[in-house]
């Protein structure tokens, strides 16, 4: 019943984590994917050690931003591909903990100018109309008297 209970949670462990995604059973070998994708991962944290040795961050910033970059839409496709599994979403987040919290390097979000654009349209908005109810009263004002 032992062996039988650890063969079990093994096998649930082993869907959970989806692993299947990234071993093929067929050949008792990682998947194309996950190769290229870990080849990918060795390049970015080849980068981020040869410039944090010199302790620049700035400098790893500019330098790997094209690396790391690739990295990450790689792993986009994979993710919408639905090839990703445990070890990659790991190996994945531990990257992106080293870039954004330890390194202290970002990427300037491609969303936001069109969010401050609506935002600054939205907030000169009740200017713009009490400006205009203004303008608008005071020439009806000006009509009344030259009537007169």
């Amino acid at each position: 019943m032992l062996v039988f209970l650890l063969y079990s949670n093994l096998e649930d462990i082993w869907t959970a984590s989806e692993c299947n995604r990234c071993v093929s059973l067929r050949h008792y070998s990682l998947t194309n994917d996950t190769l290229y994708f870990m080849e990918t991962l060795n390049q970015s944290l080849s980068c981020f050690e040869k410039y944090q040795k010199q302790g620049n961050h700035s400098e790893l910033c500019t330098e790997c931003k094209a690396t790391y970059r690739g990295l990450n839409e790689l792993y986009s496709r994979m993710e919408k591909n639905h090839t990703l599994c445990i070890d990659i979403e790991d190996s994945m987040n531990m990257t992106r903990i080293l870039w954004s919290k330890d390194f202290n390097c970002s990427f300037p979000r491609a969303e936001t100018v069109p969010v401050i654009a609506v935002s600054s349209f939205m907030l000169f908005l009740p200017i713009i109309f009490y400006l205009s109810s203004f303008l608008h009263s005071e020439q009806k004002k000006r009509k009344l008297i030259h009537r007169e």
